[in-house]
């Protein structure tokens, strides 16, 4: 049987966290609980979880400052848990590398399908275009193009040579548009495709993770990710 999947909980409010672990531990998730910044940071090195939840308003360091750290060392998802609702919070958490953003109070089954959607996304293996051919220098499921290699396998970008970090969530958003090249994608349906599920009103979501590519990768010689007002985006090829 393969190995249960683990989770890690951040929660300060000891009932919200025992209450989401033990909803987890129901289907089948491995948990762990911290409730402070410090001890989550501890924890995450010696649980090694495929996925954390991760409050915000912790004592000591803050869910923002153990993002911050995770995301120095690791791609592994994180989804944050904040009673906070304004733009400003969800856009920050999205730009510091978060994968997903819930309000509390929170169903426990969303949290549980959300929890899923994020983990099968992440280890998402789904077939890239038949038309894209593998080059002898890389093996699995990628799209190339002059300047950029986007490898799902093996979750890894070369840009002009160099390998570059990319939480998972940027790097699924731009394998699927390059995979898909001059198709024009509604933020709706980029939503839908990448994180698995409806994001009801948040479809700045998609434009916090194209923000964060364009600030890593730019234009090469005949391809760009290209706005379409008004509708969403597209990798555009010359």
């Amino acid at each position: 049987m393969a190995d249960k999947q683990k989770i890690l909980v951040v929660d300060d409010d000891e009932s919200i966290a025992e209450l989401v672990a033990l909803y987890l531990n129901k289907e089948c998730f491995r948990t762990q609980i911290s409730y402070d910044g410090e001890d989550a940071l501890k924890a995450f090195k010696e649980f090694e979880p495929d996925l954390v939840l991760l409050d915000i308003m912790l004592p000591g360091m803050d869910g923002y400052g153990v993002l911050r750290e995770i995301r120095k060392e690791s791609k592994v998802p994180v989804i944050m848990l904040s009673a906070k609702g304004e733009v400003f919070d969800k856009v920050l958490g999205l730009e510091l590398g978060a994968d997903d953003y819930v309000m509390k109070p929170f169903d426990s089954k969303e949290l549980v399908a959300r929890c899923k959607a994020v983990l099968r996304r992440s280890g998402d293996k789904s077939g890239v275009s038949e038309n894209i051919k593998a080059p002898n220098s890389q093996t699995g499921e990628y799209v190339e193009y002059p300047g950029i290699t986007i490898n799902k396998t093996n979750y890894m970008v070369t840009y002009n040579g160099t390998k570059l970090d990319m939480p998972p969530k940027e790097l699924e958003l731009l394998y699927y548009l390059a995979a898909n090249p001059n198709r024009v994608f509604t933020r709706e349906q980029l939503l839908d495709k990448i994180w698995g599920y409806e994001y009801p009103g948040d479809t700045r979501t998609v434009d916090v993770h194209v923000k964060r590519l364009r600030e890593k990768i730019k234009a090469g010689e005949n391809w760009s990710i290209s706005t379409i007002w008004g509708v969403g985006y597209k990798f555009e090829v010359n």
